[in-house]
């Protein structure tokens, strides 16, 4: 089976390998393809794989022993064995590596990673690549591409997706039909802002960037066809300019998206207001799952709407069009809590844990705990959030969505010991173990319970 490893966060792949470590250079953004959770609440865990990786030299060529504090450090008896594949953020080569760090297979590509990159089933890798010329300039996760190798590592579909007023990055996931959902940077300047009821002085001299979600319907060995489409903007709300059309009580609509939320002075210069990060799909629910990196929150919206329909509040399996059908992570973005009921701070991955290993159904999320209250550290979270028999997420009687906390959280013996302020992730891995990427100082670890 193989893992994936990404630019920093550990995501979607087929495991293999079990309780193990790796060191990756400083922001080895790691996503893998085999996902690893745990069950319990409070259990113990520790460490029996660790792999290293020193800025600019990723990984052991298997030609001699690591040296510098790069490759395997420990691989104990109960690892998930297989393979794990690693496109470091700052390399064009994506590397597929064994148990004992070595490369057994490597992609050659013409860009650095926008942060994600796949192994499918057929063998071939999908990755998504930073363009030349950024419309964007050199943002966080800036794309702009998307691009399919084979095994024998030839480009085998090569599709830009960047304008002036709309860019790809970060993550995309591929759904059962071979589209693509991608993550999606739109600009909007100073005037529109204002005119969606932005507060003004938040806007001066700079621009918007809202998020938003377009499905790829591939075609040839260049093109897409847009197939459907979210946007976030469609969705807002605000409550200074009564004048407007979106002007109403932000408490009672946590279905939709404050405009002037996250308008500190910190922030004002910084058009990148979400900042989606991950996005996950599941195909029973038909419902899209999102990261926010800047909220510090996950949504999850319906996909069973027409483009159309997610343009507006109604229509879709739910009745709501586009609206969030459910949010967590931070409720003082909705003003249903306080600084005391935040429970993600600047998260990567979250993903739905993938049927058939344990916790299938949950979502599983690296916390990375950038400004987290007292001290910053990170940690694992999983969380069981409460739907019903018809895919509805109903509000709490405290007017917040649960759960409450995690029903399974992961920590470092001693919790500022592990830390990443950005990239990184986890995986479920099929022997219960879970595989985890610190991306920013570089170290892959696969824990299990004791």
């Amino acid at each position: 089976m193989i893992r994936m490893l990404l630019p920093g966060h550990v995501k979607k792949s087929k495991p293999e390998l079990g309780s193990s470590s790796y060191a990756f250079s400083e922001g080895a953004d790691m996503k893998s393809k085999r996902r690893a959770i745990f069950l319990a609440a409070s259990v113990f865990v520790f460490s029996a794989f660790c792999i290293t990786l020193a800025q600019n030299r990723p990984i052991n060529n298997g030609d001699g022993p690591a040296t510098e504090g790069v490759g395997l450090i420990r691989n104990d008896p109960g690892t998930f064995g297989g393979y794990t594949l690693i496109s470091p953020l700052q390399s064009t080569s994506t590397f597929l590596i064994d148990m004992t760090g070595r490369v057994v297979k490597t992609w050659a590509t013409d860009s650095t990673p926008s942060s994600i990159a796949y192994l499918l089933e057929s063998g071939n890798l999908l990755r998504a690549g930073l363009a030349p010329n950024p419309p964007f300039g050199p943002t966080a996760g800036g794309g702009g591409k998307m691009q399919e190798f084979n095994w024998n590592g030839e480009l085998v579909w090569d599709f830009a997706y960047g304008t002036a007023t709309a860019t790809q990055h970060h993550d995309f996931t591929r759904l059962p039909n071979g589209n693509i959902l991608m993550l999606v940077k739109e600009k909007k300047t100073a005037a529109e802002a204002i005119a969606a009821g932005r507060i003004p002085s938040s806007v001066e001299g700079t621009e918007v960037q809202p998020d938003s979600v377009v499905e790829i319907k591939p075609v040839g060995n260049t093109g897409g066809e847009v197939v459907w489409e979210w946007h976030l903007w469609d969705h807002l709300i605000q409550d200074i300019d009564r004048e407007k059309a979106n002007y109403g009580d932000v408490a009672a609509h946590p279905e939709r998206v404050d405009i002037n939320y996250n308008v500190t002075p910190r922030q004002r210069a910084n058009p990148d207001w979400t900042h989606f990060n991950a996005i996950d799909y599941n195909a029973d629910l038909d419902q899209v799952l999102v990261s926010l990196r800047n909220f510090s929150e996950i949504w999850i919206i319906d996909h069973s709407t027409t483009s159309k329909e997610a343009a507006g509040r109604t229509g879709g399996r739910r009745g709501k069009g586009g609206d969030v059908l459910y949010r967590w992570g931070n409720p003082r973005v909705y003003r249903a809590g306080t600084a005391q009921d935040q429970r993600l701070f600047g998260q990567h991955n979250a993903h739905w844990i993938p049927k058939g290993l344990a916790g299938a159904g949950h979502i599983l999320i690296f916390n990375n705990g950038d400004t987290r209250p007292a001290s910053m550290y990170s940690t694992i979270e999983e969380i069981v959030f409460p739907a019903d028999s018809n895919g509805r997420y109903p509000l709490g009687p405290d007017k917040k969505f649960g759960p409450d906390r995690p029903v399974w959280t992961y920590s470092a013996p001693n919790p500022t010991d592990f830390y990443s302020v950005n990239i990184s992730g986890a995986q479920r891995l099929p022997n219960g173990n879970t595989l985890i990427c610190a991306g920013a100082p570089g170290i892959v670890f696969e824990i299990r319970k004791k």
